[in-house]
């Protein structure tokens, strides 16, 4: 029988690719997001819902199916506004998690954030404990408080939930407010534009690389009430990444310094995934060079 899955964001970077695999696959898919699809973004065989997952009672009313998986990339994107991005990324989850905790599904995907290590040098280890109250940001406490309620629920009611903590994912269809499809939308325009010093380190993984783990837990009861980081392991420099692009393409003039440093920023931040590989027998297939030039070939289309 086909599969059902329930993609909370399904209209994001990270909902259309794994609905779209999803589709490939023959399964049935339905989206939940507060906003309609963009065009590029749209798969005809997907039943979009617009739904706030802060508001329980339009949820249980709309939410009348059975699934299988339920993955929840839900969440407001600007962190700045405090309030929104508290109930979005924790009380959302927590609705989520209340209505399906009763319903025999095979798994709840929570999609986490490296944010939830607060300052814990790297490279982090899902060990890793935090306080809540230690953490500085509205998003990484809300994030952090939505690990700890589903995994007190999988200890008290065997619910089946993962937590993939994430670091920074890439690919086609990105919106252009992050680095590397800025970077590559910049350079492809000729533009001269400003950065940071580039001194910081970050991990970048490549979108079908979190498919393939994605998948891998669908069909392993191994992941189920783990905390598992998704990256490459391998911290690249910010400026050489810049660089890279910039060299690939030929074209732009990136103008390092003029952009400053936030004052908390950290300034090497990847992930141990050891445990990732133990588990589900995965590691990064696609290396930085050769998601960009692919990216690169997807913009130029």
């Amino acid at each position: 029988m086909n599969k059902k899955i329930l993609i909370i964001g399904g209209t994001g970077f990270l909902g259309y690719h794994l609905a779209k695999k999803c589709i490939l696959k023959k399964w049935k898919v339905t989206s939940i997001s507060t906003n309609s699809p963009k065009k590029t973004r749209f798969l005809p065989k997907v039943k979009y819902l617009t739904l706030d997952i802060t508001k329980k009672k339009p949820l249980l009313k709309k939410i009348k199916s059975n699934f299988d998986y339920v993955v929840n990339f839900g969440g407001y994107v600007n962190h700045s506004e405090k309030l929104k991005t508290y109930k979005s990324h924790y009380i959302g989850c927590k609705n989520l998690a209340d209505i399906f905790k009763n319903r025999k599904i095979k798994l709840f995907m929570q999609i986490g954030s490296s944010v939830e290590y607060g300052n814990i040098k790297s490279p982090q280890k899902e060990n890793n404990k935090t306080d809540v109250n230690k953490l500085k940001s509205t998003y990484g406490k809300a994030k952090l408080m939505a690990t700890n309620y589903l995994l007190k629920l999988n200890k008290l009611h065997n619910f089946p939930c993962t937590i993939l903590r994430l670091y920074l994912v890439y690919g086609p269809y990105q919106n252009t407010n992050r680095l590397i499809p800025h970077t590559l939308n910049e350079c492809l325009n000729d533009n001269v534009f400003n950065c940071s010093a580039g001194k910081q380190y970050r991990d970048f993984l490549f979108v079908n690389d979190l498919m393939r783990a994605i998948f891998k837990c669908f069909y392993n009861k191994q992941s189920i009430g783990e905390i598992m980081n998704i990256g490459t392991g391998k911290p690249y420099n910010i400026k050489k990444v810049i660089l890279f692009i910039k060299n690939n393409i030929k074209l732009g003039n990136p103008v390092f310094g003029k952009i400053p440093l936030r004052k908390d920023e950290i300034l090497r931040l990847y992930p141990d995934i050891s445990k990732v590989k133990k588990i589900l027998n995965w590691h990064p297939h696609t290396s930085l060079q050769k998601g960009i030039k692919t990216l690169t070939r997807h913009y130029k289309i």
